[in-house]
């Protein structure tokens, strides 16, 4: 959108567009809605471009406004107007630091209540909004957040959330890196708690420090599901020191504690990153006996196996046993296979055919018509075109009663 074809009074009728009225059904205009937070998000960002951030500070505070209050009433299931809030929230900041306000504390109070009292959304920024608080605002946001944890109820997850969060966002804006650290410490029932301090730590060129924070915090979340970028973080660190052992016992660490594909993966590519795959070979043996004991970890074995490149060994598992493999990792499977070895893929696309026919999903028979394509083309790739004519008039006559999937085949011209 040219900026000369855009004025502050067009950004102010479509701002004015996003009033919703907490009556309306959810559902029902919000296509428009999300057009129209587009829209102004798009000009906004023109016009902010252009230079012109200074007239648009009102005009996007009472944007984002609007669009917190819509979203408390219209169904967002998506995430597309919160994302444009944000980016909005985001922009107002940023034409704040070209025009500050005359009063920071009144932005500061505005900015408190949006963490305190608001819905939970938009996420606030404090670095984003630093430049036009200035001193004397983030003092007030400081004693404001002081007074809100005084009279904050101990039950309210929400509002101790809002302490805590805006409490550590004011330690970093001090740039005290052992402040910050100590208020981070403060509450480490999280391993994102630990991944930031271990952060900080590395910004100010203290990895050490940073890799005790990291070993930590996986010693007392080993199980967390946040604790994977913890994990990543530390492994990063450890190799950048030059520990490659200690990165790689990392990995093998957590293989051995949840033997999946997954922490084979991670496994793998660190072992590629530092040269050294030996662990790889008591990692597959694992996952092989594992599938063993138990077919349902068959799929797991052959995307390692597929993983670190065992082609031969992931394809001849995987059609052994298509059922326990599943029919997508299997098809991805045959599709690289077929080019090469048409002969080979010959049951296993039968399978996934009887597969789509025995599901209940509505596009079944069309996923079905074009398995058949395929598996017609690798008939005739392997020199067995009459082996596929056969198979196929045997179809048609087990599936005769299904008329619809019929005439599908009969549209494709998937006749005998």
């Amino acid at each position: 959108m040219g900026t000369n074809t855009v004025s502050t009074d067009e950004l102010a009728a479509l701002v004015d567009r996003l009033r919703w009225d907490k009556r309306r059904h959810p559902h029902h205009g919000r296509g428009e809605y999300q057009a129209t937070a587009h829209q102004v998000l798009e000009t906004a960002t023109a016009l902010a471009d252009a230079g012109r951030a200074g007239t648009l500070v009102r005009t996007l505070r009472t944007a984002v406004d609007r669009v917190t209050r819509a979203l408390m009433h219209l169904d967002d299931s998506s995430g597309i107007v919160g994302d444009a809030l944000q980016e909005l929230t985001d922009l107002y900041a940023r034409a704040l630091e070209q025009a500050p306000p005359a009063n920071p504390k009144t932005l500061a109070s505005w900015l408190v209540a949006a963490q305190f009292d608001g819905p939970g959304w938009p996420r606030i920024h404090l670095r984003a909004f630093a430049p036009a608080l200035g001193e004397r605002g983030i003092a007030e946001i400081t004693a404001q957040v002081q007074a809100r944890a005084a009279d904050a109820a101990p039950d309210s997850w929400s509002a101790q959330f809002a302490v805590r969060d805006f409490r550590e966002q004011l330690a970093e804006l001090t740039g005290d890196v052992d402040h910050y650290i100590a208020v981070l410490a403060e509450d480490l029932k999280s391993p994102e708690q630990y991944r930031k301090i271990a952060r900080a730590l590395l910004d100010a060129d203290r990895p050490s420090e940073a890799i005790d924070w990291a070993g930590r915090g996986l010693a007392h979340h080993p199980g967390n599901p946040y604790s994977d970028r913890l994990r990543d973080l530390l492994v990063d660190l450890l190799i950048d020191e030059g520990q490659v052992a200690a990165a790689l016992e990392v990995r093998v660490t957590e293989f051995n504690r949840h033997p999946v594909a997954g922490t084979f993966r991670a496994l793998a590519t660190t072992c590629d990153r530092v040269g050294d795959t030996t662990p790889l070979a008591a990692a597959l043996e694992a996952l092989r006996a594992r599938a063993t004991e138990n077919p349902l970890r068959l799929r797991e074995l052959v995307q390692a196996l597929d993983s670190v490149g065992l082609d031969e060994e992931a394809w001849s598992t995987a059609a052994a046993h298509p059922g326990d493999v599943g029919a997508h990792l299997l098809h991805s499977l045959v599709e690289r296979r077929e080019a090469a070895h048409p002969a080979e893929v010959l049951g296993p696309y039968r399978f996934l055919v009887r597969a789509q026919l025995a599901d209940t999903g509505q596009y079944r028979y069309d996923r079905a018509v074009r398995l058949l394509r395929r598996l017609r083309s690798a008939h005739t790739a392997a020199g067995d075109a009459e082996g596929f004519i056969r198979y196929l008039t045997e179809l048609r006559t087990e599936h005769k009663r299904k008329t619809t999937f019929i005439a599908k085949l009969d549209k494709a011209g998937l006749s005998p």
